[in-house]
């Protein structure tokens, strides 16, 4: 598989704070890649440190960030702007940030083709249309003269996905896009997405706490707990059999189809960076967790099967 992203050891903190320890990655062209994991585990920040998006308060202290063969970390503002919405695109949680209240839909989209690809405006408003019908925007040319208040979230999420078509984007970084949608529109996004990877070979990094999601569209998954990646696998093999404590109970934790077996939760909530916690981050809520080894020793990421990694100790 042709490598377009690779994460290597990194390690951000806020201050004093770590918040990613020695985070690995590897995403492929034409790969769906979920990076999954509750709230508050560095799904989001491992993203933004590939596009150099991060709060003021955060510091990259080691690691590197490749992209087509060149470290980010080393590439100047100016090229960060060139990268970003052209070669590689980000799709909000809430598609209201990235599109301005004051202007048409069709005048946001003609400037961001104009932008990246230095087209005339009637070649970008002739692209945008065709972007539109692309991501099955019902009569796109007349959605072009909309204002944002005026369409539904899953519009709007559609457009700012034709966006990244617009442009071509190599790398599609997805934070959570079908919050606050219902579950068909869900699908609708889902599917949008999984036609763009196939018909353009165009990477996706997913990130997402809806395990049942990114079941039906992820080819890999890599599990996120406090700042360390803590299993790593094709989604196949991760669904089947999941091998870390933390997987085995985001897993346990889904609905089933059967009213008679109760939801299991996870007792607690992920540590805050501040928190300083021995040992295994989880092992406060691990029900595996055997005391001594848990708590007094520090596990890493180790290919527990061909291609399947985990971090614990004890499996």
């Amino acid at each position: 598989m042709d490598k377009l992203v690779e994460i290597k050891n990194l390690n951000l903190f806020f201050g004093e704070n770590q918040a990613l320890y020695d985070v690995n990655l590897i995403l492929n062209k034409a790969e769906m890649r979920a990076l999954a994991g509750e709230s508050g585990c560095g799904k989001t920040m491992t993203a933004m440190s590939i596009i150099r998006l991060l709060p003021k308060s955060a510091v990259i202290k080691s690691g590197e960030v490749i992209f087509n063969g060149e470290n980010l970390l080393y590439s100047t503002e100016k090229q960060m702007r060139e990268l970003r919405g052209n070669k590689i695109a980000l799709i909000p949680q809430d598609p209201m940030t990235s599109l301005n209240p004051l202007y048409t839909v069709g005048n946001q989209l003609i400037e961001s083709i104009r932008v990246h690809t230095h087209v005339s405006h009637h070649q970008a408003k002739r692209k945008a249309k065709e972007v539109l019908d692309m991501v099955k925007i019902p009569d796109a040319g007349t959605k072009l003269n909309f204002y944002p208040h005026e369409l539904s979230g899953g519009m709007k999420q559609r457009i700012i996905i034709s966006m990244a078509l617009a442009t071509k984007a190599e790398l599609i970084i997805a934070d959570e896009p079908t919050t606050a949608l219902d579950v068909t529109i869900q699908k609708q996004i889902m599917d949008i997405l999984d036609e763009i990877k196939k018909d353009f070979g165009t990477a996706i990094l997913l990130i997402s706490h809806d395990l049942a999601l990114v079941s039906n569209y992820a080819d890999s998954i890599s599990v996120m707990y406090s700042g360390h990646i803590v299993e790593e696998a094709s989604a196949d093999d991760f669904f089947a059999n999941p091998l870390h404590p933390y997987s085995i109970a985001l897993l346990n934790s889904l609905p089933t189809r059967n009213p008679l077996l109760k939801l299991k939760t996870i007792e607690g909530a992920p540590p805050g960076i501040q928190e300083n916690i021995s040992g295994c981050k989880f092992h406060p809520r691990c029900e595996f967790c055997k005391s001594d080894i848990c708590k007094n020793n520090i596990p890493s990421l180790q290919e527990k099967m061909s291609n399947h990694f985990s971090a614990c100790l004890i499996k």
